[in-house]
C-alpha cells in the first residue's frame, strides 16, 4: 500500500488505546480536568461498571461556547502554549488528547457554562472532530461530561472488559486515590443510582485525617506518624505507618508529586531502605506522602497515562526521601504520642507484622486477606563457622551490656518515665511495667537486641573503619561504563574501607576490604553497589551488609529468653529503651513492647459500664 493519512476518527481511536484502557481510565482523565478547572465539588455517576454510563460533573470555571469544539479536538489545550510551559507543567492535563480519544470510542456529550454566561452550551462528539452544533442548556456554572456506551464501536476492546463489579472496583480505587490528593475538593460517587460515598471538602487537619480514615481505615491514622520535612527546595508531608502496622501487599501506598499520584522506582527504593531496619521481612509499609518541588525539576510527560515521572536530580530526591523517613522512624521513642503500640488482637499472620482486625479499611478495595496459617519465627543455631566469625567480629565491636548486675532499689520520682517502672518478669520472658497511663509489656530479648544493635551501629559509624589487606588482590571484570563509574566513585569506596583501583578498560582491582565484611562476597557486593549508583545515583548496600553482621552480633549478645532478671536490671533496660532509636521493633521487625491503657483494662472488667 502507498503511504496515506489516516482518518481523524481512526487516529483518535488509536490514541484511545493508550489513554482509555478501561472505564476507570476515563474517570481518571475527566476528574483530572475537574481539578484543572478549579472545581470544589465533583460528582461521579456510574452505571454498569462504567460500560453504560460515566458522568462527571464539576463546579469549576467552565468552558466558553467558542472553545467547546476545540476542547474536543486533538492537541488543543488551555494549559500550555510553548516548550517552556511543557518543561514546567503544573496542571494535571496538558496534551489535549483525552476528550477526543474518549469521544472516538463512546457517545460523548459535553455541557459547560462559565460564570457570567446567560446559559450553558451542549455539544455531542463522535471522534471525527467535526459537525459540532452547540445547543443551549440550563446547566449551572461548571462542566458535565456524559460518556455512554463505552467501546460501542470497537467491540474487540469491549470484550476485554471484566465484570461490572470488577470494573467499578477499579473506578472506586481511582476516585479514592484522587480524593487523597485534593483535600479541598468534595467527591460524591454513585453506582447504579446508589450513593457509594460522599466526601466533603477537608480544610482542617482534623478533617484531613478523617478523610484518610474514611479511605484507608481509622487504624491507619491511629498507627501512623505525621511527616513534614523541607530541605533543598523539596518538601515532604503526609503520614507514614508505624513499622508494626504493615501489609502483606503494597495496596496502601500512596505517593503524590505536586498533587499527581505516581509510581516511581526511585521513590519505592528510598522508602524500602528507610524501613529496612525496622520492617519484618516480606511485609510492606503503608504511607500517604506528598512531595512538592519546582515543576521544572520533574518531567511528568514520561508515560502515556502520566503514572510515572522523571526527576532531574534523582539522587537528591532519593536521599531527601530516605533521610526524611529514616529520621522520622528513628525518632519514634517511648513518650512520643505515636510511639506506643496499642494492645490489639492480631490477624492470623506472622507475629509482630499483622494488621490488627480493627485496622481493616472500610473500603472493600483496600482490605487485606488473612493468611490461613499462623507461625512464630524461631531462633535457630547458626553453623559453627558463622558462629566463630561472629565471635571474631564481636571482639572488634563489643556489646556494651546495659543490664545491671546487682539489685538496687527503685528510684522514686514524682514524674514516672514513659515506660514506667518494672513490676515483674513474666515467665522470665516479658517485663511487666506500670506507667501513668496503664501497663507496659516488654519482650526482653527483642528490646535488648535493638538496644545493642543501635549501640553497635553507633560505634561502627563513629570509629575509623578497620581494613584488612588482601593477600591476593581480586580482579573484577566489569563493563567499561561500570569501570568509569567506579573510578568516579573511588572516594566513596575508600570511605567504607575498600581499596579499589582501575587497572584496565574493563578491570578493577580490589586490594583491601573492611574487616567487618572480610567474609562476605565482596566481588558481588562491588557489582551491586555499582548497579545501584548507576540506577539511582547512590547505594547503601555496604552499610546494609555491615548492619546485617552487627545485627547478628547484637542478637547473640542480647539477654536470652528465660533468663531471670532482677528489678534493677529490668528498670535499667527500660531506661535504655527510652534513649534508643527505633526501639519499637527488634532487628527482625518484631515489636518490642505494647501498651494497655487503664481505659482498656477497665473495659476487660466492665468497669464504669
Amino acid at each position: 500500500m502507498r503511504i496515506h493519512s489516516l482518518p481523524t476518527q481512526l487516529v483518535n481511536q488509536i490514541a484511545a488505546g493508550e489513554v482509555v484502557e478501561r472505564p476507570s481510565s476515563v474517570v481518571k482523565e475527566l476528574v483530572e480536568n475537574c481539578f484543572d478547572a478549579g472545581a470544589r465539588q465533583i460528582q461521579i455517576e456510574i452505571e454498569q461498571g462504567g460500560a453504560r454510563l460515566i458522568k462527571v460533573r464539576d463546579d469549576g470555571c467552565g468552558i466558553v461556547k467558542d472553545d467547546l469544539s476545540l476542547a474536543l479536538s486533538r492537541h488543543a489545550t488551555s494549559k500550555i502554549a510553548s516548550l517552556k510551559d511543557l518543561e514546567q507543567v503544573a496542571s494535571m492535563g496538558f496534551r489535549g488528547e483525552a476528550l477526543p480519544s474518549i469521544s472516538s470510542v463512546s457517545r460523548l456529550t459535553l455541557i459547560s457554562r462559565i460564570a457570567d454566561a446567560d446559559c450553558a452550551w451542549r455539544v455531542h462528539a463522535d471522534g471525527t472532530e467535526q459537525d459540532f452544533d452547540p445547543q443551549p442548556d440550563p446547566h449551572p456554572q461548571g462542566t458535565t461530561i456524559d460518556v455512554r456506551d463505552l467501546f460501542y464501536n470497537t467491540p474487540a476492546r469491549r470484550k476485554f472488559l471484566k465484570s461490572e463489579k470488577t470494573e467499578f472496583g477499579h473506578i472506586d480505587d481511582v476516585i479514592r486515590r484522587m480524593a487523597l490528593s485534593r483535600f479541598d475538593t468534595g467527591f460524591v460517587l454513585s453506582h447504579n443510582q446508589k450513593e457509594i460515598f460522599n466526601l466533603r471538602p477537608a480544610c482542617t487537619e482534623k478533617d484531613q485525617e478523617q478523610r484518610i480514615a474514611d479511605i484507608c481505615g481509622s487504624a491507619f491514622i491511629e498507627n501512623s506518624v505525621t511527616i513534614d520535612f523541607e530541605a533543598s527546595g523539596l518538601q515532604l508531608t503526609g503520614w507514614v505507618g508505624l513499622p508494626t502496622f504493615s501489609r502483606s501487599q503494597q495496596d496502601m501506598q500512596f505517593f503524590y508529586v505536586n498533587g499527581r499520584l505516581v509510581r516511581d522506582k526511585l521513590v519505592s527504593h528510598a522508602v524500602k531502605q528507610a524501613y529496612q531496619d525496622v520492617l519484618y521481612h516480606g511485609r510492606h509499609p503503608v504511607f500517604v506522602l506528598y512531595l512538592s518541588l519546582e515543576p521544572a525539576l520533574v518531567d511528568v510527560n514520561a508515560h502515556p497515562a502520566k503514572l510515572e515521572v522523571r526527576f532531574r536530580e534523582g539522587r537528591l530526591v532519593h536521599d531527601f526521601l530516605f533521610s526524611a523517613l529514616h529520621r522520622s522512624l528513628a525518632d519514634l521513642r517511648p513518650g512520643s504520642q505515636t510511639s506506643a503500640i496499642p494492645f490489639q488482637i492480631p490477624e492470623v499472620l506472622p507475629v509482630g507484622t499483622s494488621t490488627p482486625i480493627s485496622t481493616v479499611s472500610s473500603a472493600p478495595s483496600f482490605e487485606a486477606k488473612s493468611v490461613s496459617r499462623s507461625w512464630r519465627p524461631e531462633q535457630v543455631a547458626l553453623p559453627f563457622r558463622v558462629e566463630e566469625e561472629i565471635k571474631a567480629y564481636a571482639s572488634l565491636y563489643p556489646v556494651e551490656k546495659p543490664l545491671l548486675q546487682s539489685e538496687q532499689p527503685i528510684q522514686t520520682s514524682k514524674e514516672i518515665p514513659p515506660l514506667g517502672y518494672a513490676v515483674a518478669h513474666l515467665h522470665n520472658v516479658y517485663i511487666l511495667s506500670e506507667t501513668n497511663n496503664g501497663i507496659i509489656l516488654v519482650d526482653t530479648h527483642a528490646a535488648h537486641e535493638r538496644v545493642c544493635y543501635e549501640k553497635l551501629k553507633q560505634q561502627y559509624q563513629n570509629s575509623s573503619v578497620v581494613t584488612q589487606p588482601l593477600l591476593l588482590p581480586i580482579k573484577i571484570k566489569v563493563s567499561v561504563k561500570e569501570a568509569e563509574l567506579a573510578e568516579q566513585e573511588l572516594e566513596f569506596f575508600t570511605s567504607f574501607g575498600f581499596e579499589l583501583d582501575r587497572s584496565g578498560p574493563e578491570t578493577l582491582v580490589l586490594r583491601s576490604v573492611p574487616t567487618l565484611l572480610a567474609q562476605s562476597d565482596v566481588e558481588a557486593l562491588i557489582r551491586d553497589v555499582l548497579a545501584d549508583i548507576s540506577a539511582i545515583g547512590s547505594s547503601r548496600r555496604i552499610q546494609e551488609h555491615a548492619n546485617q553482621i552487627l545485627a547478628t552480633i547484637a542478637c547473640h549478645g542480647a539477654v536470652r529468653a528465660h533468663r531471670r532478671l532482677t528489678v534493677s536490671e529490668m528498670n535499667a533496660l527500660l531506661r535504655d529503651m527510652e534513649r534508643t532509636e527505633r526501639i519499637g521493633q527488634c532487628n527482625h521487625g518484631r515489636p518490642t513492647w505494647i501498651e494497655l491503657s487503664t481505659q482498656e483494662l477497665d473495659k476487660f472488667f466492665l468497669r464504669g459500664q
